[in-house]
């Protein structure tokens, strides 16, 4: 037999009214939660401070309150207990323990119960009988702290739970409570009482609790705060403004986090800070400097080519004169025009950013050292002498350009170090190669100045690391980016005078 779409509905949601009340239920949870959560995430974190601070210390004080309010529930009917011992003790004055009926309402009255009842010497007895009859809604045993932690940690529990019992379920009832009394504990006092005077008592203490308890939460919440707040907060929120503004204006020095002097997980995020914004400050000063210089260069690389273009012209004239001595320079300095015309196309082409990806040959390195001392007008006599210690048949697979700029360049620098030496008479550079396997290492030495040590850091970076006054530091940053483009590195040997370089150069790989 079938069962409709709409049965199916109600038997599935057990009621179809209830099933949609619990989907609206839950949509409105999950939207409310959702806005908490928005209204959370926008408030600051001094905001976010306080309210943690208020909840957590609320929640301490509730932990707090309800102990509390169990404790005086069991102190207020202790002293229930002990005026009812106290109205049986005088209930044995009279003959019979037959109390008259004036004196009996007396003790009740001063007692605040209803009814006493005792056990002495496993003998029970009804001490104050109540007037009329009385409806118990609880019993209460009062027994004596248990010698177990255990125990004792499950009683107050139990304690806890009768004393919220009673406050939220206390109006109207009537209890009995039975305790031990006696000097060893061996008597039992029982009382009946109305539990309203109990949760009257309660509440008025439970209140000058509560109001103490906010008043502490509120001067708790404050102190916690502002500790938290001269700890944390403020610290937090300088190290975030302090980054807003720095990005406004990174080239800003002024705009550089401050020292505090603060030595612990603050001041460490505040000097890494600082440090970090040192080193960004620099970098874009030095990008800055590299983008103005890389336009300058452009354009005065594009008029040296055309002053080049005519001393070219000019140049080629110069073969047509018979003098020997001109003849013997002109080829070189045809030689070097050509390279310093097609040095300056290949710059403006590629941009002069990065070197352009060498085209690798055998070449013998002899002649290629010797051109490059030419070049730079070595031998000197009387002040520089040049030594070539270089096999004639070692050859070298390398870009003849990149690798007569490389020279050229540890040539030069070697030659400007001993220039610097005032007065010195016998300056030296010495060259010498070897091939190693499958590379050549290539070593220039000079006897001049040396490295001064605050230039070692930065040796090999533009406009860091040069080692004379007015300076750029060019020279040997474009060796060693030339010679990292042939897969071999650049670096400073230690020597006793001087300056020594090596290089070496790797061959292809071969397939």
């Amino acid at each position: 037999m079938g069962i409709s779409k709409s049965v199916q509905r109600t038997i599935l949601n057990g009621n179809g009214e209830h099933g949609d009340t619990e989907v609206v239920k839950t949509s409105a949870a999950v939207s409310l939660w959702r806005a908490f959560s928005r209204l959370w995430e926008s408030r600051g974190l001094p905001a976010k401070l306080i309210a943690l601070t208020v909840l957590f210390v609320l929640i301490a004080e509730a932990l707090i309150f309800v102990p509390a309010i169990s404790n005086f529930r069991v102190t207020w009917l202790k002293e229930r207990l002990t005026a009812a011992q106290l109205a049986a003790l005088a209930s044995d004055a009279f003959p019979g323990g037959e109390v008259p009926s004036a004196l009996r309402a007396d003790l009740l009255r001063t007692a605040e119960v209803r009814a006493i009842a005792s056990r002495r010497q496993g003998e029970r007895r009804l001490v104050l009988p109540a007037q009329g009859d009385l409806a118990i809604d609880y019993v209460y045993y009062l027994q004596p702290d248990p010698d177990s932690f255990w125990d004792g940690l499950v009683l107050r529990f139990e304690q806890m739970g009768d004393a919220v019992r009673t406050i939220f379920d206390g109006s109207g009832k009537t209890i009995r409570v039975a305790g031990r009394a006696g000097p060893d504990n061996s008597d039992l006092i029982e009382i009946v009482i109305p539990e309203a005077p109990l949760k009257a008592a309660m509440m008025r203490y439970g209140m000058n609790i509560l109001w103490l308890s906010v008043i502490l939460s509120v001067l708790t919440a404050i102190v916690v705060y502002l500790a938290l707040s001269r700890l944390f907060v403020k610290p937090l929120t300088r190290l975030t403004s302090n980054m807003l503004r720095f990005s406004e204006n990174p080239e800003d020095a002024s705009r550089i986090m401050p020292a505090t002097g603060r030595m612990d997980e603050i001041g460490v995020a505040e000097r890494e800070l600082a440090s970090m914004q040192r080193e960004l400050s620099s970098l874009l000063a030095q990008k800055n400097r590299l983008a103005q210089l890389g336009l300058a260069v452009s354009k005065i690389n594009h008029d040296l080519r055309n002053m080049l273009a005519n001393a070219q012209l000019i140049s080629d004239r110069l073969v047509d004169i018979p003098d020997p001595t001109v003849q013997r320079f002109v080829p070189k300095l045809i030689a070097s025009l050509d390279r310093a015309i097609h040095f300056c196309n290949s710059s403006l082409q590629f941009g002069g950013a990065s070197e352009a990806a060498p085209r690798r040959e055998l070449t013998p390195l002899k002649p290629l050292l010797e051109e490059a001392a030419d070049s730079q007008g070595l031998p000197r006599e009387g002040s520089i002498a040049f030594v070539d210690d270089v096999d004639p048949s070692l050859l070298i697979d390398a870009d003849h350009e990149h690798l007569f700029r490389v020279l050229s360049n540890l040539v030069r620098n070697a030659m400007q170090a001993i220039e610097g030496v005032e007065g010195k008479t016998d300056g030296e550079i010495r060259v010498a190669a070897h091939r190693e396997g499958r590379k050549v290492i290539v070593d220039v030495m000079d006897n001049g100045a040396g490295v001064p040590e605050k230039a070692r850091a930065h040796l090999f970076k533009a406009f860091q690391g040069s080692t004379k006054k007015g300076g750029t530091g060019l020279g040997l940053a474009i060796a060693a980016e030339l010679v990292q483009a042939h897969g071999g590195t650049l670096r400073l040997v230690d020597s006793d005078e001087g300056a020594h370089f090596r290089f070496d150069l790797p061959d292809r790989s071969v397939d």
